[in-house]
C-alpha cells in the first residue's frame, strides 16, 4: 500500500502544479486589485460587479450561452441518428464508420477550422456550388452561422461516440422480447433504446456544451474578430488589455457556470437511472 501511495505522488505533484496552483492564481487575481506597488493587492468584488452590471458583457454571456446550446442541440439531433445508425451495422462497419468520425479529429482544430474559411468565403466552395443554380454569393463567412457551423463540425464526434458507445451496451434482447409481446419498431425505440441511450445523450451535451461555451479559437477565426464569445472576452483581457483581475473574474464566473451545469447534468442523470431502476 506504501509503494502504491509512492507510485502517486509524480502525479499529486503534476496535478499542484499544472492544475491547482493556477486556478488559486485565477480565484486570487479575481478578488484583489493591484495597488500603486507590484507587490500591493487590496480585496474587492469591483471585478465581478463590473461584469454583471455593464450590459454589453452580460451580452456576450447571453451571446455565448445561446451559440452553445444551439451547437449542443444540432449535435444531438445529427447525432442521435448517426450514432443509431452505426450500432446497427456490422461489426466491420462499425470500426470503419468510427475510424470515419474520428479521423478528423485527429488533425489540429486550428487547421480544421482554417479550412473552412476556404469553404465559406464569399468565392468559396459553397458559393461556387451555388453559383451553377443561378444563387449567391451569400454572405456566411463571419457570421453567427459560421461560428455555429464551426463548433458543431468541430465537437459533433464527441456526441456520436458517446451515443454510439451507449447503444453497443445495450441489452439487445429486451427490444427482442419487446417484439415478442407485439411492439412495433416506434415502440421499442421509445420505449427502450431512447431511454437506455440516455446516459450517452447526457455524456455527450457535456462534452459539447462544456467546450463550446468557452471557445475562443473558432469564434475567433469564423467570426473574423467581431463575433465575440466569452472565451475571446477572456483572451482579450488577459493578453491584449492586461486586465488579468477582471479576466480572471470572468474566468471564476465561467467556471461557476459550468459546474453548474455539470451538477444538473450529473442530476438528470441519476435521476435517469434511478427511474430505469425502479421500473
Amino acid at each position: 500500500m506504501k509503494q502504491f501511495r509512492k507510485m502517486t505522488y509524480p502525479y499529486v505533484v503534476w496535478i499542484s502544479v499544472m492544475i491547482v496552483m493556477p486556478m488559486l492564481l485565477i480565484v486570487f487575481y479575481a478578488f484583489t486589485k493591484q495597488g500603486n506597488s507590484v507587490t500591493q493587492f487590496s480585496f474587492t468584488l469591483e471585478n465581478f460587479k463590473r461584469f454583471i452590471t455593464d450590459k454589453v458583457f452580460l451580452e456576450v454571456l447571453g451571446r455565448s450561452l445561446r451559440v452553445a446550446l444551439t451547437t449542443t442541440v444540432l449535435c444531438v439531433l445529427l447525432g442521435y441518428p448517426a450514432a443509431y445508425y452505426i450500432a446497427r451495422c456490422s461489426e466491420g462497419l462499425k470500426m470503419r464508420w468510427v475510424l470515419i468520425i474520428t479521423f478528423p479529429t485527429w488533425i489540429n482544430m486550428l487547421v480544421r477550422t482554417y479550412a473552412w474559411i476556404g469553404i465559406l468565403q464569399d468565392d468559396g466552395v459553397i458559393n461556387h456550388f451555388l453559383g451553377f443554380f443561378g444563387i449567391g454569393p451569400a454572405t456566411m463567412l463571419y457570421t453567427e452561422f459560421a461560428v455555429v457551423l464551426g463548433m458543431v463540425y468541430n465537437f459533433i464526434p464527441f456526441m456520436i461516440l458517446q451515443i454510439y458507445t451507449s447503444l453497443t451496451k445495450m441489452d439487445h434482447s429486451l427490444i427482442e422480447a419487446a417484439q415478442d409481446l407485439g411492439a412495433d419498431s416506434f415502440k421499442c425505440f421509445t420505449k427502450i433504446t431512447l431511454p437506455l441511450s440516455i446516459p450517452g445523450v447526457i455524456s455527450g451535451i457535456t462534452l459539447v456544451f462544456l467546450p463550446a461555451v468557452s471557445s475562443f479559437c473558432i469564434p475567433k477565426m469564423l467570426g473574423g474578430g467581431q463575433y465575440v464569445l466569452v472565451g475571446n472576452l477572456i483572451e482579450s483581457q488577459f493578453l491584449t488589455s492586461g486586465d488579468w483581475n477582471f479576466g480572471s473574474a470572468i474566468s471564476l464566473i465561467m467556471a461557476i457556470i459550468i459546474m453548474i451545469s455539470m451538477y444538473i447534468t450529473k442530476k438528470v442523470d441519476t435521476t435517469e437511472v434511478a427511474e430505469r431502476s425502479a421500473t
